[in-house]
This record gives C-alpha cells, sequence and structure tokens, in this order.
C-alpha cells in the first residue's frame, strides 16, 4: 500500500537533481573517555531479573562519550568507596570508577552508588534510590542520569521513553500495525494502539502525556491524540487529502501538520483549545516535516521549492522561507538538539538510493555522518540532543538504530518482530 509518506518521498525524489558540493565529513574517532561500572553486589537472596550495572555502563557508553572497562579486565570488585584500591583501576587506565550495592528493603529494594574520580581519589557523587524489583530499571537510568549529568554538566536522557510502530505481515492482506511505546534503549515496549490499517508519525508531546500520530483506520490518513496513561484518543483532523506528519509546539499548545485541502501539500498550525486552524506555508512546491524551534514560533520544514528537497525555516506569522541546508541534492526530516546548534536530518549526497543520518553544526556548518547504511528514515533526538535514534533496514528487515551524535557509538535496538519504523523520542519526563 503506497502510504502518503511514501508519496511524499517519491514526488520529492522525482524533482531532486544532482549537487556537486563538497561535504565536510567528520567520524567522531577521538577517544571516548573510560569510566569502570563495577557489577552492583546483591545483598538478597535469589537473582535479580535485572543487572544495573550493566545497564548504567550501556547508558553511558550510548551516549558517545564513555567507555566502559570490560568486567573481565577488572581486578577488583569493590561495593562501596571504602573498599576501591585505587591501583586496581589506574592500571587498566579508568579516569572515573562507579561503584553500588543493592540490598532489600520490605519487599522492595534499596540501590546505593558513588562515582569517583579516579586521578584525584576523590567521591564526585554518592547517593541512594529505592523501588520495587520491576523498577530495577527505572532505578539504573536514574543512576545514569545522575552520574552522566556530574561527568558533563549535561543533563542525562535514559529515563526517557520511545514511541514507534511496528507492522507484522501474515498475509498479502492481512498486516497488523501496532504502536509502542519502550524505554529509550527499546526494553520493556508496551502496546499503545493496535490497528489492521498503517499507523505514522507518532510524536510525543511536551508535557510527556499526549500524543499525536496519523492513522489510517478510515481507509485515508487522519490525525489522532491519544493520553498514554487512559488511552483515551480524539480525531483532531478530517480534512479531504493529507493529513499528517503532526508535531507539537514547545508549550503543548499548538500542532503543526501537513494538509493538501488546497490541492498542494502545506503547512498548518492548529491551536489544540479552540482547534482553529492555519495556514503556515503558501508554495506550489510540497512542504512537509515541520518541527517547532525552541522559540515556538519558528518551523523548520522540508520543501522542494528549490527543485530538490532542502530543509527551510520561517516564522509561523509570516514572512520569507530562509532555506538551511546546501550540502547534498536531498536534506530531509528536520530535527533539531534542544541547544538548537545541530540539526539532524536524512540527508543524501550522491545519486538517488543512498539516504544517510547526518548532523549539521548549524553554526560552523560541518556536516557528519551518522549512519552506516543506505536506507535511513524518521531520525529522532534525544531531548539533551546527544543520542539519536532512526529507522532502518539489516538483513532485510525494518529495524531501529541507535547513534551517538559525536559518531563514536551505532548499534541496533533490541530485535521486535515485524518491521520496526517510525521512532518519536520522548521529552523528560522528571
Amino acid at each position: 500500500m503506497k502510504i502518503f509518506k511514501t508519496l511524499f518521498l517519491v514526488l520529492l525524489c522525482a524533482q531532486a537533481m544532482a549537487d556537486e558540493k563538497n561535504i565536510r565529513v567528520t567520524s567522531g574517532t577521538d577517544r571516548a573517555v573510560p569510566i569502570a561500572v563495577v557489577p552492583f553486589a546483591w545483598q538478597g537472596g535469589s537473582a535479580l531479573p535485572e543487572d544495573i550495572g550493566q545497564i548504567v555502563a550501556n547508558d553511558l557508553r550510548n551516549s558517545g562519550s564513555f567507555e566502559p572497562i570490560a568486567r573481565q579486565n577488572m581486578i577488583s570488585q569493590p561495593a562501596q568507596v571504602g573498599e576501591v584500591i585505587f591501583r586496581d583501576w589506574t592500571a587498566i587506565g579508568a579516569q572515573y570508577l562507579l561503584v553500588g550495592k543493592i540490598t532489600p528493603d520490605a519487599g522492595r529494594v534499596q540501590v546505593s552508588y558513588a562515582l569517583i574520580n579516579v586521578t584525584t581519589e576523590q567521591v564526585m557523587l554518592s547517593g541512594s534510590v529505592g523501588g520495587s524489583v520491576e523498577q530495577l530499571r527505572d532505578l539504573a537510568h536514574h543512576i545514569s542520569d545522575q552520574s552522566y549529568d556530574k561527568l558533563t554538566g549535561v543533563k542525562g536522557a535514559f529515563s526517557t521513553r520511545l514511541l514507534y510502530v511496528t507492522a507484522e505481515r501474515f498475509s498479502a492482506s492481512n498486516t497488523r500495525y501496532t504502536l509502542q511505546r519502550a524505554d529509550y534503549d527499546g526494553a520493556r515496549a508496551v502496546t499503545l494502539l493496535q490497528s489492521r490499517e498503517p499507523i505514522l508519525s507518532p510524536s510525543f508531546a511536551p508535557d510527556g502525556k499526549r500524543i499525536a500520530y496519523v492513522s489510517f483506520e478510515q481507509k485515508r490518513p487522519r490525525i489522532f491524540v491519544q493520553n498514554i496513561e487512559t488511552g483515551h484518543r480524539e480525531q483532531v483532523t478530517n480534512y479531504e487529502g493529507l493529513n499528517g506528519a503532526p508535531s507539537w509546539s514547545p508549550d503543548g499548545n499548538r500542532l503543526a501538520f501537513v494538509l493538501s485541502r488546497d490541492g498542494n501539500p502545506e503547512i498548518y498550525v492548529m491551536d489544540m483549545s479552540s482547534r482553529q486552524v492555519r495556514r503556515v506555508t503558501n508554495h506550489a512546491a510540497i512542504d512537509t516535516e515541520p518541527f517547532w524551534g525552541k522559540d515556538g514560533q519558528t518551523l523548520y520544514f522540508t520543501s522542494d521549492r528549490s527543485g530538490k528537497p532542502q530543509i527551510y525555516r520561517m516564522n509561523i506569522n509570516g514572512g520569507a522561507a530562509e532555506r538551511v541546508t546546501f550540502i547534498g541534492n536531498y536534506n530531509a526530516n528536520p530535527k533539531l538538539s534542544a541547544d538548537e546548534k545541530t540539526l539532524v536530518m536524512i540527508h543524501r549526497q550522491d545519486g538517488y538510493a543512498v539516504f544517510k543520518v547526518a548532523a549539521q553544526d548549524l553554526q560552523r556548518g560541518n556536516l557528519r555522518i551518522l549512519s552506516d547504511s543506505s536506507l535511513d528514515e524518521s531520525p529522532t533526538v534525544a531531548p539533551n540532543g546527544t543520542m539519536v535514534i532512526y529507522a532502518t533496514h539489516q538483513q532485510g528487515r525494518g529495524v531501529l538504530m541507535l547513534a551517538s551524535i559525536n559518531g563514536r557509538v551505532r548499534l541496533p535496538l533490541p530485535s521486535i518482530q515485524g518491521e520496526v519504523r517510525e521512532p518519536s523520542w520522548s521529552p523528560y519526563l522528571n
């Protein structure tokens, strides 16, 4: 079935022209900081279902800033500061050390931890956090957030969530689409919606409690808003033609999306209280994939008004659209880092078949390729701007890939049955 997002891609590609401009690509090969995350000691009975130390190590690695030292290389395994022998960690090159222990607490668990600078032998951070056994992953991500913040000065994004869509095809006329929410790393997926018709473009509201998405359940694309906790959902558009690519404003009071009700795909903005809709773009070209700037007045979007798909920005209250991307013959699906210094996009440099995820420094103009595959789409950026998740193909199947913005890390998220597409990162949830 040719869904409207694919149609946009076909239309845009058809008008794309070759561009011979040179591209400056940086690979992010400078070394990540070595850190030792010691297995957390468990002082209870039967084994725990989650390995907190491993989850924390994975989180810090995924950021691209740290390289966890392999457990088999650890000379000792202290559980608290008083047990640390610093020469053991100097010998294996650790700059930082994280130790911790887990104790049972009236049917719950209490996790104490300490982050240590190996060079100065000083404790940088210590704390304790408690919860149920079922919340072990939450506790681990909390420790990761606290540690990352202390080490970098940047708020950690490991306690965030991810939306995505899976498609399981049972026959030529029978496909099941499922909208899922999971931890940022793909763990603990839960189903929010199932349909026999496509689901596209899920997007978190800034409050983290609502989502918007496109559903074809009426055999045509329409935008819905759903409360995550209650499951209550409401259809918010019912216009002729395309209704797609919903994007929440930073205050959560407006929704930008694409309509073709006037015969051409244009960007509109809806006030969520009054449900009044006004048109933002007005051009003969295809305008699609809006994404809000943090000022709540600027929209970045994809348009082929220059003869090929490129990214533009404009004020929602009027004025001329300003072109932002010039490297490559195709740039689309814009996403911004939280500080608005980095623009993440789907990028094509040569030809008409290779689509990669790229990050452009909006101040310097440098562009870094983040992916090593060739059919990438739908990038979504962590709220702290350190990681990106995108859809791609591996061994003939749609999967999600996580990459650090600095280019050091690239890894697939846990395998899920069926085709996995349309990722969307949540805002901070605490």
